[in-house]
């Protein structure tokens, strides 16, 4: 499946009874403070279980990068669309879902963090207007 095909099927998750009522700016605000918390968990899994505070590096690299290149309040360099930003978000959400299995500890305590995480993502994905215009 190709990014501009990832980008249409975003346009057609819907959670009923959960309105699109996400925006850029807040979808921004959003984005920073997932990834703050996945460095927070990097930080917390640091000196006692690797491969989850690996993961959590990882996925905070990413909602930052994408962060930055987007082309919505807070982006830096704006070379992202916010609907192209919506694919990008799904990648990230099955990272965070897929990534305590991929790396061997989904049934260790720090596993959860990653799947609630993911979780929560699919909720702002589902509820986020990806063709509102930034205020």
């Amino acid at each position: 499946m190709c990014m501009a095909q990832l980008s249409s099927l975003v346009d057609r998750i819907e959670v009923p009874g959960v309105p699109k009522s996400i925006g850029p700016g807040q979808h921004a605000m959003l984005d920073y403070g997932v990834a703050f918390t996945f460095f927070s968990l990097a930080a917390r899994y640091w000196g006692r279980h690797r491969a989850a505070s690996t993961l959590a590096i990882i996925n905070g690299a990413m909602v930052l990068g994408v962060c930055a290149f987007t082309d919505y309040p807070g982006g830096l360099w704006k070379k992202i669309s916010f609907p192209m930003h919506g694919a990008l978000d799904v990648v990230q959400a099955a990272t965070a879902g897929l990534g305590p299995v991929l790396m061997g500890f989904a049934r260790d305590e720090e596993a959860r963090a990653f799947y609630g995480q993911a979780m929560s993502e699919v909720g702002v994905i589902a509820a986020t207007d990806w063709h509102a215009q930034a205020a």
